[in-house]
């Protein structure tokens, strides 16, 4: 049997349990449209306690999610096959632009803020990294990516993640450019949103 056949067993696995008409079919179809836009929500809910500590964290996030996405678009070029519906007969619970299966852009894309989170904080990152999960296994029940999919795009945006945080904790330059770019920021901010409590004085991440 070969990686493709062993592949497309698990898809079907899973995709099977979409048949008929079930709650839990409502809630992945809900985890594959629109759980993503729980993770910017969650970015903005950071960035805007205005915590020094949460902004490095969500301009680092910011990053490797654009370099994750950009390393998405790469492969999808050179590494392209078809999406499930188009070559089989799947349930397919939503509609889907028949474009680049491999890699999954909503694994990377969730993984890699979910990374880039439990870098910062821990237990609140284990809980994204739980929901990126959920996320990514909602794609294949839905019929719009195989497991293989899933995987590059999850392993895409993780090691994104992690090397963008390596980045900025251990080069000086690129830490000096993150700690400008705040300072930019909230001396604009604080103009038209004054803090209540004392300014904090924003330094490079350590």
């Amino acid at each position: 049997m070969t990686t493709t056949e062993i592949e497309y067993r698990i898809f079907k696995s899973i995709n099977q349990w979409a048949a008929g008409d079930s709650f839990v079919n409502q809630l992945m179809i809900f985890f594959a449209e629109y759980a993503e836009y729980i993770f910017v929500i969650g970015l903005l809910v950071y960035w805007f306690t205005r915590k020094q500590r949460n902004r490095q964290m969500v301009l680092q996030t910011a990053l490797a999610a654009c370099t994750a996405l950009a390393v998405n678009k790469v492969l999808g070029h050179l590494l392209y096959r078809s999406r499930p519906f188009v070559d089989h007969d799947v349930i397919q619970l939503i509609a889907h632009d028949a474009n680049a299966s491999f890699p999954s852009n909503h694994a990377a894309a969730t993984f890699v803020i979910a990374t880039a989170i439990w870098l910062f904080r821990k237990k609140e990152g284990r809980l994204w990294l739980i929901l990126a999960s959920i996320v990514s296994l909602s794609r294949i029940w839905v019929g719009v990516h195989y497991p293989l999919d899933i995987l590059g795009g999850m392993m895409n945006g993780i090691l994104c993640a992690v090397v963008i945080h390596i980045i900025f904790t251990r080069w000086a330059w690129a830490n000096r450019v993150l700690y400008a770019l705040l300072r930019v920021y909230e001396q604009l901010e604080q103009r038209i949103w004054v803090k209540n409590e004392p300014s904090q004085t924003t330094k490079p991440y350590r």
